[in-house]
């Protein structure tokens, strides 16, 4: 590892640890040259996933882009931001549980409108209609009696 102060390419570790996670080790180094000590992160790399829009293009998967979605569908809403951050998470761990390296926009979506099902009517209408982009009044009437309707079966 390079050294960030004198740019010597020989350094020494010091110490190693695992972060709390355990998703990275940090590793304490001292410089042979100037004696400086330093921190470096070790981490896995993982494969990026490919959202395919409905359009055909195709971008990086990003957590925060679906983490600020919910946000906004959850507005004065009472759910604290570290349930959104674990529906992201999950979504995100499950996304790459499956091996699949290009995900259709819909079917994140899909899984989405499924988990806020359960946790906020509201907030599921919210998204859902941002995320359908309901051509009219009577689409979207459809989808809130749909939603009734499974409402119902849940009860009984």
């Amino acid at each position: 590892m390079k050294c960030p102060y004198c740019g010597e390419p020989d350094t020494r570790v010091l110490d190693s640890r695992a972060t709390q996670d355990s998703l990275a080790i940090r590793r304490r180094r001292k410089c042979i040259s100037c004696s400086n000590r330093f921190t470096t992160m070790e981490k896995i790399e993982e494969e990026p996933i490919v959202v395919v829009k409905r359009d055909g293009r195709r971008e990086l998967f990003d957590p925060s882009k679906l983490l600020k979605g919910l946000v906004l569908a959850g507005q004065k809403r009472n759910i604290p931001l570290s349930r959104w951050e674990e529906l992201v998470e999950s979504l995100e761990q499950n996304l790459r549980n499956s091996y699949i390296k290009e995900v259709p926009a819909d079917k994140i979506g899909d899984l989405v409108l499924e988990e806020l099902r359960n946790i906020d009517e509201v907030a599921y209408v919210r998204f859902a209609s941002v995320f359908r982009q309901f051509p009219d009044v009577e689409t979207f009437k459809a989808e809130l009696e749909e939603m009734l309707k499974n409402k119902k079966k849940e009860v009984f």
